[in-house]
């Protein structure tokens, strides 16, 4: 599966929230369905983003790629290093949390 894809897929034709600090705000609610956090992510947010993911029992996929390449996947002309995905739309990237 192309977690590249999915995620895109997801932006254009889901609901997907960009932005740790809306990331953090959904994850604390239990209101994402998934969380996508780039591997560069700052430390003290990759650290508290997964301990409320956890607790939250929300999945969390980390990208294997930058937070520039993760906007670039999203199709942003800036850095994402967290999303939420709210709606799948027609992605398959809830498969890929499975699987993560």
């Amino acid at each position: 599966m192309d977690v590249s894809r999915s995620i895109r897929l997801a932006v254009d034709s889901g609901r997907v929230v960009l932005g740790s600090q809306k990331a953090v705000t959904l994850v604390k609610s239990g209101g994402c369905k998934l969380l996508v956090l780039s591997q560069n992510a700052p430390a003290d947010l990759s650290r508290d983003i997964t301990h409320y993911a956890k607790m939250s029992g929300i999945p969390l996929i980390v990208y294997e790629g930058t937070s520039i390449e993760l906007g670039a996947v999203c199709g942003k002309p800036f850095t994402v290093s967290a999303l939420c995905v709210l709606d799948e739309g027609n992605s398959d990237i809830l498969k890929a949390s499975r699987g993560a």
